[in-house]
């Protein structure tokens, strides 16, 4: 069948995707959706723990991987497929399910030949003990590869893709279009940027990469290879940082030489990049093992001897004296970061923005006091959501007299002005720099303190 060109390209034939008959990659997949969307483990920690996986070989994987995702990023319109194929309800059979979604994806969403795709999700569902169900599955993907595309076509993608109450809510805070072009923007996958330690070889790792060098200072470098297997990365000269991510340091200006406490510092990109700036940094979270990756990155990068890292609650713990640079990265709904980490989509609900904004007010109080008059705090998430962002300044400037918002300008941001509010804050959207590959979704504001 003749079909338009892919919304996923995997970057290889089909002889090449994946080993042998590509059952072992289909079947790491299934596994993963299930941990996702029946144990509601975030996909993250499921790549890291599901042994079906773990046993691919590495080109297996970037295809298992690529796959899942984009199941997780484009459900919604997988689902309104195969009810259509079958003209009924899905199958409350869920391994059923997910092995059509398998099958669907690879038709209509990846560089897969249609063949291919039906073949082993029949293949599949036999592996899987499922005899009776083996020409169901069949026949609805053969019915997906006539009609998929047309009806592909005539789909609404921002609403089938996107839960009605987070769409409500960005639509309350940003308008129906707008909210549209976030809900639009998060079905692409995001780009891998990088951060250099040393700011003087920055070029060269540009030319290295053939990456195009962001306004933030860091390298947006094509897709294609493990992160691991790349040059420069076991000896330290860079780690993996969204361009978004990327700007909150910078906004304490020169700290060479200077202490900043980062506050929730876990997974540490933050700290890594402040230190490498020349800070002394103490690092905190009061996840020991989310800060495992954190140590570890410190020792690839060699910057060990200029971060102190400690286990403790940022909503309670206190420096011995008063702190000059606090950088607060407050724990959110990260449905800034949907374009990588899809799975966002499926387990967040409701109740989370609630939780999460009372414990974001509680973390900004406990930064505040520890600041010293005339210091500089950064707070900053990676949610859409104005609840955990813009309202939360809003409401912090009402009750402490003492707090004043230092404005973000454009220059300090090479001219990225897009995000910049009114206000002087960054609401930075998955859609700015599209030309680029976009973003993550950040919200971002610095304050000081003056005397009462």
């Amino acid at each position: 069948m003749s079909q338009e060109k892919p919304l996923v390209e995997v970057g290889r034939s089909e002889s090449e995707e994946v080993s042998t008959d590509g059952m072992a990659a289909r079947y790491a997949g299934l596994m993963l959706l299930e941990d996702v969307l029946q144990r509601k483990q975030a996909l993250d920690q499921a790549l890291d723990q599901q042994q079906a996986f773990k046993a691919l070989p590495m080109r297996d994987r970037a295809f298992t991987r690529m796959m899942v995702s984009t199941i997780l990023r484009r459900l919604g319109q997988i689902d309104n497929i195969i009810e259509r194929a079958i003209e009924r309800e899905v199958p409350r059979n869920i391994t059923v399910q997910n092995v059509l979604r398998i099958g669907v994806v690879q038709i209509l969403f990846m560089d897969v030949a249609d063949h291919a795709a039906v073949d082993t999700s029949v293949k599949l569902a036999e592996k899987l003990g499922m005899e009776k169900q083996k020409a169901f599955v069949n026949a609805v993907l053969r019915t997906v590869t006539r009609e998929g595309v047309h009806w592909r076509e005539l789909q609404d993608e921002v609403r089938l893709n996107t839960p009605e109450w987070l769409l409500k809510i960005w639509i309350e805070d940003y308008g129906l279009r707008m909210a549209a072009e976030i809900a639009k923007a998060n079905l692409s996958e995001a780009a891998l940027d990088i951060s250099v330690r040393d700011r003087e070889s920055r070029n060269f790792w540009a030319s290295n990469f053939k990456a195009t060098q962001m306004t933030t200072g860091t390298l947006r470098k094509n897709s294609g290879g493990a992160v691991h297997d790349l040059q420069g990365f076991d000896e330290g000269h860079w780690w993996v940082q969204d361009a978004s991510a990327a700007i909150p340091a910078q906004l304490f200006g020169d700290v060479d030489g200077q202490h900043v406490y980062d506050l929730c510092a876990a997974p540490g990109g933050k700290a890594l990049q402040l230190a490498a700036m020349g800070a002394q940094v103490t690092a905190l979270d009061r996840s020991a093992n989310r800060l495992k990756k954190l140590k570890q990155n410190l020792e690839r990068m060699q910057l060990s001897d200029r971060v102190e890292v400690i286990t403790a609650d940022a909503g309670s713990w206190r420096p011995k004296g008063e702190a000059g640079y606090v950088l607060l990265d407050a724990p959110c709904s990260a449905t800034g970061t949907i374009r990588r980490h899809p799975d966002a989509l499926h387990l967040k609900v409701p109740q989370d923005i609630e939780r999460l904004s009372h414990l974001q007010e509680a973390l900004l109080e406990n930064a505040f006091d520890m600041l010293m008059v005339g210091g500089v705090l950064v707070y900053c998430t990676c949610s859409l959501q104005k609840a955990e962002g813009e309202r939360q300044i809003e409401r912090f400037l009402v009750a402490h007299q003492d707090a004043q918002r230092l404005p973000i300008t454009a220059r300090e941001l090479g001219g990225f002005d897009e995000a910049l509010t009114e206000d002087g804050d960054l609401r930075i959207l998955p859609f700015h720099q599209a030309a680029l590959g976009g973003m993550d979704g950040f919200y971002i504001a610095r304050l000081t303190k003056v005397a009462p």
